[in-house]
C-alpha cells in the first residue's frame, strides 16, 4: 500500500506543484522516485515528527498541500499536539500519512504499534479520515486526499497486503462502498484487514464492504445509517483497539437509529495484544481478528 501511495502522489504531484511530501527520515527505498523526480516538492523533515508536522502546517497556510509520511505511531501519537492546534485546529490542508497502521509494525513491540490512531484522530473538528483496504484502494484515495482541501488522515499498511478489489474502485462520496456481493449478512472492513475480512466473506458468502473515507459529517453519518439497514447482520473489523475506533464510530452514527443498533457486532483488538510482539498476523491472532472470529461473529443469531 505504501508504494501505491507513493506512485500516486508523484503522478499527481508533477501536475500539482502545490503537493508536498514531508518524511520524516525514514521510507526511504519507497521514497526516493519522488525526492528524485520532485526535489523542490519533497522535504526530509528528520526525525522530528512535531518540527514536522509544524512546519507542514506553515506550507499549508503558503497554499502548499503537505503530505508528512512517517511510520504509524510517529506522526499521530507523538505529535497530536501539534495536529490539533496547529493543522486541525485551523483547517489546513495537511494530510498526515501514517505507515503501518494497526500491528504492521508488530515485531517492533507495543512503542511502534498504531492501536489508538483511529481514536485520536477521529476527535479532531473536520479531520477527514482515510483507511483504504488494498492497494486499489490506496490509489484511489490518494487522489481524492490530492483534490480535499482539508485535514485529512491517511492510514496505510506496511507491505504486502493483498489486491481485494477487481478494478480500482471509484470514490465520489464518503462512507461504505460494497467490494463483492453477498448474503443479507455483511462484513464490513476498515483498513488493510480488508484482506482477512475478504476469506471470512468468502467462507461464508457474506457481503463484503469497506470504508476507505469517511468523516463525523451528518452526511456521513446517514450513509452508515442506510448501509446498516440494509443488512440483517453486519460485523465491523478494524485493527485497532476497540475503544473509540471504527466500530465505536459506526455505533455512534445509529445513536439515532436504536432499530439498528442490533445489527451490529464489533470485532477489534483485545487490549492484551499490547503486552505481545510479533509478526502481524500473529498478533491479529492474539487480539482476536482472525477468519474465525468474523465467521463466528456472522454466523451468530440476531
Amino acid at each position: 500500500m505504501r508504494n501505491s501511495f507513493v506512485k500516486a502522489l508523484l503522478q499527481h504531484a508533477e501536475r500539482d506543484p502545490r503537493l508536498m511530501l514531508i518524511v520524516g527520515d525514514l521510507g526511504f527505498s519507497v521514497v526516493e522516485p519522488f525526492a528524485e523526480r520532485m526535489p523542490k516538492q519533497y522535504l526530509n523533515a528528520g526525525i522530528a515528527e512535531q518540527n514536522m508536522a509544524g512546519v507542514a502546517a506553515g506550507l499549508a497556510m503558503s497554499g502548499f498541500h503537505p503530505f508528512i509520511y512517517s511510520i504509524a505511531n510517529f506522526p499521530t501519537l507523538r505529535c497530536l499536539e501539534q495536529i490539533r492546534n496547529d493543522i486541525a485546529y485551523h483547517r489546513q490542508s495537511v494530510t498526515v500519512v501514517a505507515v503501518g497502521g494497526g500491528l504492521g509494525y508488530g515485531s517492533l513491540g507495543y512503542s511502534h504499534h498504531a492501536v489508538q490512531d483511529l481514536a485520536c484522530l477521529r476527535t479532531m473538528p473536520g479531520m477527514l479520515m482515510a483507511t483504504p483496504g488494498d492497494p486499489l484502494e490506496t490509489i484511489a484515495v490518494t487522489r481524492f486526499l490530492t483534490a480535499a482541501r482539508r485535514p485529512s488522515y491517511l492510514r496505510l499498511g506496511k507491505g504486502g497486503e493483498p489486491i481485494v478489489h477487481a478494478t480500482e474502485p471509484v470514490l465520489e462520496s464518503l462512507g461504505p462502498i460494497q467490494v463483492r456481493v453477498g448474503s443479507n449478512r455483511a462484513i464490513l472492513a476498515c483498513g488493510s484487514i480488508l484482506g482477512v475480512a475478504a476469506k471470512a466473506a468468502e467462507a461464508t458468502g457474506a457481503t463484503l464492504l469497506s470504508c476507505p473515507l469517511w468523516d463525523d459529517s451528518a452526511v456521513t453519518r446517514a450513509a452508515f445509517q442506510a448501509t446498516v439497514g440494509r443488512f440483517e447482520r453486519l460485523v465491523v473489523v478494524e485493527e485497532h483497539l476497540a475503544a473509540g475506533g471504527f466500530g465505536s464510530f459506526v455505533r455512534e452514527c445509529l445513536e439515532n437509529s436504536p432499530e439498528h443498533q442490533g445489527r451490529i457486532r464489533c470485532r477489534a483488538l483485545r487490549a492484551e495484544v499490547c503486552e505481545h510482539i510479533g509478526p502481524q498476523d500473529q498478533l491479529q491472532a492474539v487480539g482476536g481478528l482472525t477468519v474465525a472470529a468474523m465467521v463466528e461473529a456472522l454466523e451468530m443469531a440476531v
